[in-house]
Order: C-alpha cells, then structure tokens, then sequence
C-alpha cells in the first residue's frame, strides 16, 4: 500500500516519470527497513541497460531525424498520392498509406502525427474534406506507427519482458495490417465532407503528362521505401537482429539522403545525433528507473502476490486477457503508454505465464497495441493534443471524430485475443 501511495503522491506533485519509480522504490525499501537491499539498486540500475538490444532505441530515433531531415517523408506523400488518384475519398487513403511506409521508418505515433498533420491536412482540406475527419485520420493512422516494426513500444517490452524483440517485430505485422484494413473500411463509410469523387487530387485527369508526372513521383520514393524494406526484410529474412538491421538502415539513409536525394547537409548530421542522444537518455533513464521498480516488487514477492488473487477471480487465460485489456485502457487514459508498459510487465507477464501459460508475445502485443490507445484519448492522449494544437481544432470535437476509429482499434485487439495465430503466423 505503501508503495502505491508513494507512486500516486509523487505522480500528483507533477514529478517526471523515472524518478516516480525510483523514488516510490526507495520509499518501500526504507519503510521495511531493509537498508542492506539500496545496496544493490545502483547494480540493479546499471544492469539494466548492458543490454545489446537496447542499442535499436537510439539507431531508430536517429533513423527516423536522418529521414525527416532528408525529405524522405515527403516524397512517400507524394508517392502515396500519385498512386491512388484514381481512388474515391483518395486523400484519405493517401494519408493511411503514408502513415503506414512511415511506421516502417519512425516507430512513433507522437512522431508521425506531428509530421502529419502538416502535410496530410492542409491537403485534404483544400480538397473539401473536413478539418475535424482530416485531423481525427491523422491521429488514427499514427496508431500504425507502434505498431509496424520497427516499434519502439516493442523494443522496450521485449527488453523489460526479456522476449526476443525480432519475434515482436514479426509478431506485430499482421495485427498492425489489420488495423490498416480496418481503417481503410471506415474512410469509406465516415461522413468526410468530400464527396466520394473519383479523384480528389489537383492532377486529376489521364493524359500522358499526368502519367509521367505520377510515375516519377513513384520512382523518386523508391529509395526512401528502401530503408523500411530493408529492415523488415532483414529481420524475416534472419540476416539482421533489430539493432543490426537499425545500424544498416541508418547507413542506407545516410547514403540515400546525401547522396540520392542530395538535401541531407552532412554538417547537420551533429545537430541529428544530439536530439537523437537526448531522446535516447530519456528513455534509457525510465527503464532503469523501471528496473529498480521491478527489482523491489520482486524482491517482495508482489507478482506472486498480484498472481495469486487473479487466479482466485478467474481461471480462464480469455477471461483474464479481456480484463487486462480494460485495466490497460484505463491506466493508458491517464498515464503515458511507455511508462504504464515498463511499470505493468513485471506484475502481469508473471501472471500470464505461470497462472494461464499464455505465450509472452501474444501477451506483450495485446499490451502494447491496447496502451498505445492512450495517445488518442483524453486526458493524457498526447498524439490527440499535438494534432489539436497544430490545426486549431478543439479537444472535445477531435475526441467525437476519434470515436469510430478507436472502437475499430478495440475491435482489432478483441481479435488478437481471440485468435492469437494473428501473432503467431508469421513467427
């Protein structure tokens, strides 16, 4: 109880996550009066981050500043456009299909919704969709960007869960394409304020230009599609590891935006490792923070504890799985997804391996995809709040327009529950 108090006061008082954890530890260690324990915390802390897999975390987030710095993300809208013209509402599918070759490269909805809701938007607006459906597809499709690998959510997982994070990368696939196939069902069927014309484009038409016009765009972003493809490929193919196939692709970036593209300044490569270094520390200092947490909740027996009064409610591993995921989209509602993920795992993967024998990647998919359901709602959806603030839209109408797309969500998390060959398949 103690500990919980302690989390919830310091939570409260506004004080960053990392340190939450670390000071909630310190306080249940120093009430039970097991002063020889602090002792191996700074071990404990240290450990945490020898760990080769975490090296993926700051290759991806320099990934992902090499492409955005190089125009890469640009040319896959333009893409994306030249190939579905000739689609009703296409736009609209332009924007899915964007956000879905940037989940392949960013890992980040917060990431993907602010780069999207610059260039997807204002595009669709012009062409007569509303702002508030143009918006709420936005934040929707960045719900892709966790979830395709590379996925930092999964890399995270797989080092607090101790599963190889190659099996969640290959194991996210096709629940992240049934998100997409789902979100694509709903774009044809929602109110846009766009007729469902045959193109809503500024090229509409066939003549040859228009078709030479589209094909270079295509052939422009065959390079940018390289990268995605050469992760992906690398790990199916078992020629990479995840961080290995990350070391890779920033080198193809790097050629590909200094040399292909030509806009990649080598002298802003500096500038690039710093955000990227910042942005890694943040999150290296939250799992070893989390390691400390979970080192103290073990050392006294809390898993087991938490496990036994689950058993007691019930013994069905789809009944426990259900409730999980109401208890995860509560908590995500009001707490930062990768922060509820590290501080969670070490109290329910116990529970779900020895109490209802459930296979850790099915798991820790179920988890990540219904966590990162929290950034598109309110209070604490930060991808909601970044799309409100760019496009001076307001929270409550954004949260309204959002409501089709998360039941979709749900309805994808229901069937992985249901059916877990949606993870296993490829594995």
């Amino acid at each position: 109880m103690l500990i919980a108090l302690s989390f919830l006061g310091l939570m409260l008082l506004g004080v960053p996550v990392g340190f939450v954890l670390l000071g909630a530890a310190l306080v249940f260690v120093l009430q039970t009066g097991n002063y020889a324990l602090i002792g191996a915390l700074p071990q404990q802390m240290f450990s945490s981050l020898e760990i080769f897999d975490l090296l993926a975390i700051p290759l991806f987030i320099l990934l992902g500043e090499i492409m955005s710095e190089s125009g890469m993300t640009r040319r896959l809208f333009a893409a994306a456009q030249a190939l579905l013209a000739w689609v009703p509402r296409s736009l609209a599918y332009v924007n899915l299909v964007a956000n879905l070759f940037l989940a392949a490269i960013l890992g980040s909805a917060n990431a993907q919704v602010a780069v999207m809701s610059r260039v997807c938007v204002p595009e669709m607006m012009a062409s007569g969709y509303t702002k508030k459906f143009a918006t709420a597809l936005t934040i929707a499709a960045s719900l892709l960007g966790p979830i395709i690998p590379p996925s930092m959510i999964f890399i995270i997982y797989g080092v607090v869960a101790r599963v190889p994070i190659d099996a969640m990368f290959i194991g996210g696939i096709l629940p992240g394409l049934l998100l997409f196939l789902t979100f694509s069902l709903l774009i044809a069927f929602l109110p846009s304020g766009r007729p469902d014309a045959v193109s809503t484009g500024d090229d509409a038409g066939m003549s040859t230009e228009i078709q030479v016009s589209r094909l270079r765009r295509v052939l422009a972003a065959l390079p940018a599609l390289a990268v995605p493809a050469l992760i992906v490929g690398g790990i199916l193919s078992g020629a990479f590891t995840p961080t290995e196939s990350a070391a890779v692709a920033v080198a193809a970036a790097l050629l590909v935006g200094a040399v292909g593209y030509r806009e990649l300044s080598l002298k802003r490569l500096p500038e690039l490792m710093f955000r990227s270094a910042v942005n890694s520390a943040v999150v290296m200092f939250l799992i070893a923070a989390a390691r400390i947490f979970g080192f103290v909740l073990t050392f006294y027996r809390v898993p087991q504890k938490a496990t036994e009064l689950m058993v007691a409610f019930t013994s069905d591993p789809t009944l426990f799985l259900l409730l999980l995921v109401g208890l995860l989209l509560l908590i995500g509602a009001v707490m930062d997804g990768m922060a509820a993920l590290i501080i969670l795992v070490p109290i329910l993967l116990p529970i779900a391996q020895s109490a209802y024998f459930l296979d850790p990647v099915h798991f820790g998919i179920i988890v990540c995809l219904t966590l990162v359901l929290g950034l598109v709602t309110p209070p604490v959806g930060t991808a909601l709040y970044i799309a409100a603030s760019i496009n001076q839209i307001s929270i409550g109408a954004l949260s309204r327009a959002l409501i089709p797309f998360i039941l979709a969500a749900l309805l994808v998390v229901l069937a992985i529950v249901l059916a877990p060959i949606l993870v296993t398949a490829l594995a």
